[in-house]
């Protein structure tokens, strides 16, 4: 498992093994995440097997902007762009439909995508530098807890690790579903915040 700086050349090698189907280890704005890209199938079940995970479990995607959205979603509604303009980029993730060419492992079957744009540079760079959305399923086998630093990664499989040094310790990302006001997650973004831009789109819907 080879160690890399979050550096331009470094990044550069990441997208390079991710785009040849590999998994790289890389830090987010909450823990660090594996990213493989979500339209390579081989590639997510290779995910799943690193991860010892069900594959019954539907996979994060992050993207560096709402330009990315358009590659993995196949709508985004009014309602759904009110919560991304409200808390974007930052630690609420969004379901929206998904794009019918997003392969069905990374949704489990269901008919959304869950996406957020982390409020973390060295995320974002790495969704830059490859050139789409990138997985963000965390760096740890299932079961166990996520890593926080690369010396805390102990995930089999993993082909590179960007080090980000050590995250300072945060509540998960807020899972949400816009459409009808439901928390699939509790956790950074909080209910009442959720709620105030709810209460705006009520009061001025279109």
């Amino acid at each position: 498992m080879k160690i890399v700086p979050p550096t331009p050349e470094g990044l550069a090698e990441a997208a390079e093994i991710i785009f040849d189907g590999g998994i790289v280890a890389y830090p987010t704005d909450t823990v660090y995440g594996l990213a493989v890209d979500p339209f390579i199938e081989e590639a997510v079940e290779r995910l799943f097997e690193a991860k010892g995970r069900d594959n019954q479990n539907p996979i994060l995607l992050v993207i560096d902007d709402e330009e990315d959205l358009y590659d993995v979603v196949g709508d985004i509604s009014d309602r759904a762009a009110a919560f991304i303009e409200a808390f974007w980029p930052g630690p609420l993730s969004i379901l929206l439909p998904k794009s019918p060419e997003l392969p069905e492992a990374v949704t489990a079957g269901e008919p959304n995508v869950c996406v957020r744009c982390p409020d973390f540079e060295i995320a974002r760079d790495l969704c830059r530098v490859y050139g789409g959305a990138l997985t963000s399923s965390s760096a740890n086998r299932s079961g166990q807890p996520p890593a926080m630093s690369v010396d805390e990664l102990e995930v089999p499989g993993v082909d590179l690790v960007i080090d980000g040094g050590r995250l300072p310790e945060t509540k998960p990302s807020t899972v949400f579903d816009p459409e009808d006001f439901r928390i699939l997650r509790a956790g950074a973004i909080t209910e009442s915040q959720l709620r105030a831009v709810w209460d705006e789109i009520v009061r001025n819907p279109g």
